[in-house]
């Protein structure tokens, strides 16, 4: 944890990935971040993985450091509680983060009644309103039709949810620039960040777009690695290790450590090709290059490989198991001071990761956890909206806040 937005407000309506992961890098670089959701939980609060008693460790881990309010967002009343938290005065406030739909008591417009200059960030499935998910807008624009052995075609889907994540990491950058012109301008805004729309503009950035206007689809590779050398290969001790040979240098010291230089000359004489400048021509020409990887790797254990790779600056890495990774790899988590140890709600202690950006020179605070649903909501309906004991005391009698 950091404070380096100490002092904002940020008010979170938001279920899933991308919504709470946007609060969640803003809470731990220091904003208080308040999550409201519906008494009893939202539709991610049970959602897997779970703790033995049931806890979903998901929402532990989406939600850490941030505080929690429970309200009947069913009842007119309710709801006018969330708006007037998301709406409360102060020029380090009026940050509201959501998926709620575009339409509705949290629209922009119906908060804007109540504060002008509220900035809204509204992570969305499609642009046009309708419903999706990570996975689904990952089907669409193609991905899994690139993914998978190149003797099989059927689609295959990907476990990790980049979209909801690049989301989440794009929303609070858009709310801090939105923030940043507020304090020049005085304007607020609604910032629409469509999952659509990251995967389409991403696939724009990365050139995908004009390759298929171009080309066609990109066809099925297994693991080989697009457009330069990269795959993994077997030792002699059955493991398997990936190398990566994108730059010049990281290409020479991959065949000299091997000791395959001059039957890769002797493919390149053949060819024409010169592998060492074009990391093009490694790419077009790896059926003719694999085989000497694999011999070469063939004859070698992991442990001879290993040291070697590091010698002669080779880019390259094992596969693991995430719980190979999580127990026994150093660089990743049991000595990373990105990690610290904590008690949780769920009554598990785990190692469980601060931001992942760190500020060079600057000491990290404690972990933060997540909140128990409703932890907060008789603090911030002091504190925020100013009410007194005997007013909170009344909407807890009326079911309203828990």
């Amino acid at each position: 944890m950091y404070d380096m937005l100490k002092g904002l407000r940020v008010v979170e309506g938001a279920a899933f990935i991308a919504g709470p992961s946007c609060g969640l890098h803003l809470a731990q670089m220091g904003a208080e971040v308040i999550r409201f959701d519906a008494i009893g939980g939202g539709p991610d609060y049970r959602r897997w993985p779970v703790a033995p008693n049931g806890d979903s460790l998901y929402w532990e881990g989406l939600n850490k450091g941030k505080k929690s309010v429970a309200i009947d967002l069913g009842r007119p009343e309710g709801r006018e509680l969330a708006v007037a938290i998301a709406t409360a005065p102060g020029d380090n406030a009026g940050l509201f983060l959501t998926n709620y739909p575009v339409k509705g008591f949290l629209s922009h417009e119906a908060l804007a009644a109540h504060r002008a200059d509220i900035i809204t960030v509204r992570v969305m499935g499609w642009a046009d309103g309708s419903p999706a998910v990570d996975y689904t807008i990952n089907a669409a624009v193609g991905v899994p039709h690139m993914t998978g052995p190149a003797d099989d075609d059927r689609p295959v889907n990907h476990v990790l949810p980049a979209w909801d994540l690049l989301g989440g990491a794009y929303a609070a950058f858009a709310m801090t620039a939105a923030l940043l012109r507020r304090r020049e301008s005085g304007q607020g805004a609604e910032i629409r960040v469509p999952l659509s729309d990251l995967a389409a503009s991403s696939m724009s950035h990365l050139g995908s777009v004009a390759e298929v206007l171009n080309g066609g689809d990109r066809p099925r590779m297994g693991n080989d690695l697009f457009g330069a050398f990269g795959r993994d290969f077997v030792t002699a001790d059955g493991r398997r290790l990936i190398v990566v040979a994108i730059t010049p240098r990281q290409w020479s010291g991959l065949v000299k450590t091997l000791g395959i230089g001059d039957a890769v000359s002797a493919i390149e004489s053949e060819t024409g090709a010169s592998f060492a400048k074009d990391e093009g021509a490694r790419f077009t020409c790896r059926a003719r290059l694999f085989p000497l990887f694999e011999a070469a790797f063939a004859k070698r254990t992991a442990s001879e490989l290993q040291p070697a790779f590091d010698g002669g600056g080779v880019t390259w890495g094992e596969y693991q198991s995430l719980h190979q990774a999580v127990t026994q790899d150093a660089r990743l988590f049991t000595a990373n001071p990105l990690f610290e140890t904590v008690r949780h709600p769920s009554g598990l202690s785990y190692p469980t990761s601060g931001p992942a950006g760190t500020l060079a020179g600057e000491p990290r605070a404690s972990v933060g956890i997540a909140p128990r649903l409703g932890q907060h909501t008789d603090e911030i309906l002091a504190q925020v909206l100013g009410l007194d004991s005997g007013a909170i005391g009344k909407l807890h009698d009326e079911g309203l806040v828990a």
